[in-house]
């Protein structure tokens, strides 16, 4: 679907037709973070019973962060055995929990946590994708054909629209492309359930700026094209960068938790392409704050989109379809 903010229209459309939004010129910046196969499956080393983990990020001061489940009735100290019993165990024990459910996991010297995952873990679908299990082909399905950077527990989902093809047909058309890395937490799930969505806690994610992207941007907003954002998560790495650089990117890693609800300024972006979102989700709040300055416009104009889509049959959420909003 394509939404005009100035004149508030909405056109439906296939995303084969795509470049004809765009004009030789403009940016396309991805998201090339990789999900990993994150879910490992094990049990307590004293012979009990069964856990589940989903890797998060490795934390500074050693071993993994990780969503461990049932989480309650272990404790630090508790050890765990991750792996099918036919092949070698990789052991972990408990040292940290935090009041978010969030657990710390340490590992015998040497271990290869992310191999490990590698071989033996599953990939995190959405938790409203409800099959009994992960699929061997999921490892591949749920990737972007872009995707580089392993480190995300979800895929940035509005890239998963495109083909080697496509892309290909855009830089043939003179339509830049450029790569961001943003791995992908579990804040991406995590509604707001506060009434003031000015009091939700964000998650931190990590995100690298190459210098080419950078360089990239900077001499497009210089010639007077447009630079679009693939996603709301290169949304929220080029806009995360330009509040703490006085509108500019600038090359390097970081961290940021930034929530972006209306009112907002944009100092970067000027096209998104972003897909159907969960409601009261701090997606669907960045969407309506990029729509719209003011707070009732964009969430009134975000709303109309959403029920043109369903009236139309559109599909939503991860696998679903997507938005065009300039």
């Amino acid at each position: 679907m394509r939404v005009q903010r100035t004149s508030r229209s909405f056109q439906s459309c296939l995303f084969l037709d795509l470049p004809n939004f765009l004009r030789p010129g403009d940016l396309l910046v991805l998201n090339n973070s990789r999900v990993i196969p994150a879910r490992l499956f094990g049990r307590k080393s004293n012979g009990g019973g069964a856990v589940e983990i989903l890797l998060l990020n490795p934390a500074p001061t050693g071993g993994w962060w990780v969503l461990l489940r049932p989480g309650k009735r272990v404790r630090p100290g508790s050890g765990l055995l991750f792996g099918p019993t036919t092949s070698p165990q990789l052991p972990a024990e408990v040292v940290e929990k935090r009041d978010d459910g969030q657990c710390r996991l340490v590992f015998p010297p040497g271990s290869d946590v992310l191999a490990f995952a590698h071989l033996h873990g599953v990939m995190p679908l959405p938790p409203y994708i409800r099959r009994p299990k992960s699929l061997p082909e999921d490892r591949e399905r749920y990737q972007t054909v872009y995707a580089r950077e392993p480190g995300s527990n979800a895929a940035p989902t509005a890239g998963l629209h495109f083909s080697i093809e496509l892309l290909q047909q855009l830089r043939d058309s003179g339509i830049g492309i450029a790569e961001v890395t943003l791995h992908v937490g579990i804040g991406t799930f995590s509604p707001v359930k506060t009434e003031n969505p000015a009091d939700h806690i964000m998650h931190t994610e990590p995100y690298e700026v190459p210098t080419s992207t950078a360089e990239a941007v900077q001499r497009t907003r210089r010639n007077g094209h447009r630079v679009v954002a693939v996603g709301t998560t290169s949304l929220r790495v080029l806009e995360s960068v330009a509040r703490a650089h006085e509108g500019q990117l600038v090359a390097g890693p970081g961290t940021t938790n930034l929530f972006l609800v209306p009112p907002a300024q944009f100092h970067l972006v000027d096209a998104l392409l972003t897909n159907f979102h969960l409601p009261r989700s701090t997606l669907l709040m960045l969407v309506s704050a990029f729509a719209a300055p003011n707070e009732v416009v964009g969430r009134e104009l975000i709303l109309q989109a959403y029920q043109a889509a369903i009236a139309q049959g559109f599909r939503f959420f991860s696998y679903g379809d997507a938005m065009w909003i300039e």
